[in-house]
């Protein structure tokens, strides 16, 4: 039996929009504190979880509840206080829920700030306001520029400790957004805030009665989400071929997967990549049922019309609209690994279900963060570099660009020797893409089988 399935009301979907964000900003900048007063003061803190902050907060000589430790989990974390792990905590008000990452602010952890912002639709990034814009602050609003981040919230935290003066608070909300402008980061609301007492977090602050804009809270519930994925270009990795092979379902052959993005039907004609194959779609089976259209970000299986040689990895997209293949890439990569890349160095691309070898053939740019300037021909990227790169895949990869589908348009960069994450790339065009684009680099020779 075919069941037609449709997609929530919008009533519906707006009653239950579900926002990702993650918090950033430089050691001791008072995230983790924010994050403790956004759970506390909207009542999403378990009264058993303040009974043991309270306790914590009284051993260590502290007459009020030390709310970083909500998100401080390691014990590492809490003896120094300060955050070394991605926190990830889920919340909800009356008009919204809310699943949040609280990033690292030391730069050694940069890598765990790519972590949590990979998937967010919003970046809060708090600044001290008696230090103002430092550079681990530009590093974070890089990296929210770089992966898309439609929404930048800049706090100016401790303003309790500067008298609430509006001439602070405006001085640094100018210089910074002035800065992420520059890197193209559509949209920057600053706000004033003390995170210690409470001030434009959950409730408006009676000390600055010269700002008239949103609290956090109040503008985390009324930012517009677009994380409708259903509006994208549909596209389909391939994570596991299904044959039984039994008497009850001697031919059936599926395709399982999560759809990445956009919508598919039966009877759409679709692209077979990297092959460039087609075929149609003649059935969607979607837990246990057969539905006529299914769409991102469900878990289904596909089948098609005709006998194909399709395995993990390949990617089934609109025969219309099938995004090109390639065995060059050319993109910005964060670098999170402690070793360097360097140029000529053998790796693994995983790119959605497929992981390819590959050669790091250039690395024409490193960005400066200071002047966003780029370096020309750096050799080798080290932790926490941002830079361009010209990789040579073994075999053809189809990637969106970034700036289409964050989902399809990036990859990692793996260490074939033991599977470490050497990079986050995003492929495309960068906020930063001024460098010339590279001559294609010749091939070298190789005896192990990486001359691509």
């Amino acid at each position: 039996m075919t069941t037609s399935t449709e997609q929530p009301p919008a009533a519906e979907q707006a009653a239950t929009t579900l926002l990702r964000f993650a918090t950033a900003g430089s050691v001791d900048d008072g995230k983790s504190t924010l994050v403790g007063r956004l759970l506390h003061d909207s009542k999403s803190v378990l009264t058993d979880q303040l009974e043991a902050v309270e306790h914590a907060s009284r051993s260590r000589g502290q007459e009020a509840p030390d709310l970083a430790l909500l998100t401080d989990g390691l014990r590492a974390e809490r003896e120094q206080g300060i955050t070394i792990d991605v926190a990830y905590r889920y919340f909800a008000t009356a008009r919204r829920r809310f699943i949040l990452a609280d990033t690292p602010g030391h730069v050694q952890y940069t890598r765990n700030m790519v972590t949590g912002a990979s998937t967010a639709e919003l970046a809060v990034v708090l600044v001290d306001a008696r230090n103002g814009v430092v550079e681990q602050t530009r590093r974070h609003a890089a990296v929210a520029a770089l992966l898309r981040v439609p929404h930048v919230v800049l706090a100016v935290n401790k303003m309790d400790l500067v008298g609430y003066q509006e001439s602070v608070f405006a001085a640094i909300a100018e210089e910074f957004t002035a800065y992420a402008t520059e890197l193209g980061v559509p949209e920057i609301t600053a706000i004033p805030i003390s995170a210690l007492v409470g001030d434009n977090v959950v409730e408006p602050s009676a000390h600055m009665d010269w700002y008239g804009g949103p609290t956090v809270l109040e503008h985390l519930e009324s930012v517009p989400v677009s994380h409708d994925l259903t509006a994208c270009h549909a596209r389909f990795p391939v994570q596991y071929v299904i044959r039984p092979q039994t008497a009850e379902h001697p031919d059936y052959r599926g395709y399982a997967g999560q759809i990445a993005a956009g919508v598919f039907r039966v009877g759409d004609r679709v692209a077979v990549l990297p092959s460039g194959r087609t075929s149609e779609i003649t059935a969607i089976d979607a837990l246990g049922e057969s539905v006529d259209i299914a769409w991102a970000p469900q878990s289904v299986t596909i089948r098609l019309a005709d006998d194909i040689d399709i395995s993990r990895g390949d990617l089934l997209a609109p025969a219309a609209d099938a995004p090109p293949t390639s065995q060059d890439v050319e993109a910005t990569v964060c670098h999170v690994a402690d070793r360097p890349l360097t140029v000529g160095q053998r790796v693994l691309l995983k790119h959605t279900t497929r992981t390819v070898k590959a050669i790091v053939k250039e690395i024409p740019s490193r960005l400066t963060l200071d002047d966003l300037s780029q370096h020309p021909e750096p050799g080798r990227l080290v932790a926490n570099d941002i830079g361009r790169v010209t990789v040579r895949t073994a075999e053809p990869l189809a990637l969106d660009a970034y700036a289409d589908s964050r989902r399809t348009g990036s990859f990692l960069l793996i260490d074939p020797a033991d599977g470490t994450t050497l990079a986050a790339g995003m492929a495309g065009e960068s906020f930063a893409s001024t460098a010339p684009a590279p001559a294609p680099a010749a091939a070298a020779d190789d005896e192990e089988g990486w001359d691509f």
